[in-house]
């Protein structure tokens, strides 16, 4: 893209961001002779009725691609399209898009023009939201929305890369609410085999199923009053999801082994690592659960796409460890050259690790080959210089990578083994991996080498 199609400068007291309108012109298919401009800076393009674009060649996919109108680029992104989506006769999944381009979708050629008008995207004056960081055009992007959504009850999806903060994002909504005085429910629904996560949803009653010993309350109860989390809402199964979609509609619960449901007042957010319209396509994801939840759509940059917040997050992660804003100049440019695709989550644990092996006494033969601290025995007290919520995850986080590593050193690095001993599924163990750095490991495992 040519640098004067869009604005790149936007000035700390900004209160929007001009970028250029984009009209679409279909010159081939069914809807020949159809133009369209885009109201706003994301357009779905689709044969479903809720889609911006709406065709009708049949060779479209229900939800095809997405154009993402950026301060700094327009971006053309399929969403897992039966027959792909092509720029100018190149097949692409996610790429820049410039004006005069020819899109094909289908059998539907579509020209790309950038109009001489321009669409104002407001920016929030704050350099953050709650426990969210960050002062970038992206991220003030996001508060805006966030701000106008979060003391709404209305339903959220967050989607990002794995480590870009979407769990925080949910906390920040609640937290920013009128329930947050409630509790704040996390549930992966990765996490759970098929055949329990019904029940850890939804609860059951004694003798409901073999080993059901107990009444237990199901997460949804436990989350009455506020906010349940979703996290991977990807991975519920399909036989689930229209549960889980009745649970929504109807305001109510049925635990197993219940016949009559009971009342529940929860605030749903959801995330995925994953595009949920690609889900929809490929048939894993109901799609009148998708549009459910998908009241407010949240798009988390990858921190490639922020870089101008890596220093802001650092002196944030720093100052938490050492109470010092005073982040070392050399730590600072180190940081500033890495590419980081672990995200946020990565430059946190780099920063830790940084700071836990250069404090007095600090022994280096510590760091892990791969460059990771070796896990270090729990503290025999929480920390109590943190808030309680803070000092909670920083505790499990502690716990986790410890469980983790010597996990898989007694199954000798074999992935499925150590989630069988674990009772996990296979999938959430390797996520856990890829959290804690220990990607390689997973990659070189026995199992994995077939």
């Amino acid at each position: 893209m040519e640098s004067d199609d869009l604005p790149t400068q936007v000035t700390a007291s900004s209160d929007s961001v001009r970028v250029r309108s984009v009209a679409l012109a279909i010159v081939d298919g069914p809807d020949r002779g159809l133009s369209f401009r885009a109201p706003r800076g994301t357009i779905r393009i689709g044969t479903v009725a809720a889609a911006d674009l709406r065709l009708r060649d049949p060779t479209v996919s229900r939800l095809h691609c997405e154009i993402r109108v950026r301060p700094d680029s327009v971006r053309i992104v399929d969403l897992g399209s039966t027959n792909g989506t092509h720029v100018d006769g190149v097949s692409v999944r996610d790429a820049n898009l410039c004006g005069g381009a020819t899109l094909r979708v289908g059998a539907t050629a579509i020209r790309v023009e950038l109009g001489d008008d321009a669409i104002e995207i407001p920016l929030s004056p704050a350099c953050g939201f709650g426990p969210v960081v960050g002062a970038s055009v992206e991220m003030r992007r996001l508060y805006a929305v966030l701000e106008r959504v979060a003391p709404l009850d209305a339903t959220v999806v967050v989607e990002g890369e794995t480590g870009t903060g979407k769990e925080i994002v949910a906390q920040a909504i609640h937290e920013a609410s009128g329930r947050a005085r409630g509790p704040f429910v996390a549930v992966d629904c990765g996490a759970f085999a098929e055949s329990l996560i019904e029940s850890e949803l939804f609860g059951h009653t004694r003798g409901a199923f073999s080993g059901a010993v107990a009444e237990r309350r199901g997460l949804f109860e436990e989350a009455n009053g506020g906010t349940l989390f979703l996290d991977e809402i990807g991975e519920l199964p399909i036989a689930l999801q229209s549960k889980l979609l009745r649970a929504i509609e109807t305001r109510s619960v049925r635990p197993i082994g219940v016949n009559v449901p009971r009342p529940i007042d929860v605030r749903i957010v959801a995330a995925t690592n994953r595009p949920l319209a690609r889900a929809v396509n490929e048939g894993l994801f109901r799609e009148d659960l998708y549009y459910r939840l998908a009241v407010v759509e949240l798009h988390l940059p990858p921190l490639h796409a922020r870089r101008d917040d890596i220093p802001l997050l650092a002196r944030h992660f720093y100052e938490r460890l050492t109470g010092s804003r005073d982040l070392p100049a050399a730590m600072l440019s180190a940081l500033l050259t890495r590419s980081w695709p672990g995200n946020v989550r990565e430059l946190r644990n780099h920063v830790e690790r940084t700071v836990a092996i250069s404090r007095p006494g600090a022994d280096p033969a510590r760091l892990a080959p791969g460059g990771g601290a070796r896990p270090r025995a729990a503290p025999d007290v929480p920390r109590i210089d943190l808030p309680f919520k803070q000092a909670r995850r920083a505790w499990l986080e502690r716990f986790e990578d410890g469980y983790v590593r010597a996990l898989l050193e007694s199954t000798g690095g074999n992935v499925s083994h150590a989630a069988q001993a674990a009772g996990v599924s296979r999938r959430f163990l390797q996520r856990a991996m890829l959290r804690l750095g220990l990607r390689q490991a997973s990659e070189t495992a026995p199992e994995d080498r077939r």
